[in-house]
């Protein structure tokens, strides 16, 4: 696919249910990220050291390494706790930061109740925005990718 064509790439989309109540799920994928996120994740050259969502609209969403050198995955597009949290992811196929706006992709989380839990469901959209976007769609999508990443977070959230 070229880019800047009408082609679109399908979504990565990844659901969980979360054994907490709504409002604790929320909380702990977005002001307790770090407390989840698996250091094998890191994109900054001094080793992972923490990584942050900032709690509203137009936050960062970023990595900060072991000497404090920090790496802005992206922003914080809607912030509607417990509900609902859309990301702009900036990395691209090689794991770089592209600071355009027009070619980031986006990362929605909402968060349902679901009986005694919560439905965690993520969508991670707009892969055609960049050259390398379907590459970017299937390494999210594998293995490593969303999927684990929510099943780590659940456990975590679930404790």
């Amino acid at each position: 696919m070229a880019y800047g064509t009408e082609e679109t790439i399908a979504p990565v989309r990844r659901s969980v249910l979360v054994r907490a109540p709504r409002e604790r799920a929320f909380e702990v994928f977005t002001t307790r990220f770090a407390s989840w996120w698996p250091s094998s994740h890191s994109v900054v050259p001094d080793g992972y050291g923490t990584a942050i969502i900032e709690p509203a609209e137009g936050g960062r969403w970023y990595e900060r390494g072991r000497t404090g050198a920090e790496c802005v995955w992206g922003h914080v597009l809607a912030w509607e706790p417990p509900a609902r949290v859309l990301l702009s992811w900036h990395l691209d196929e090689e794991w770089r930061v592209d600071p355009e706006p027009a070619r980031a992709s986006e990362v929605e989380v909402t968060f349902t109740p679901e009986g005694d839990g919560t439905r965690v469901t993520l969508v991670h959209r707009g892969f055609e925005r960049r050259a390398g976007g379907a590459e970017i769609a299937s390494e999210v999508a594998k293995g490593g990718g969303w999927g684990s990443l929510l099943e780590t977070y659940a456990a975590h959230a679930s404790s």
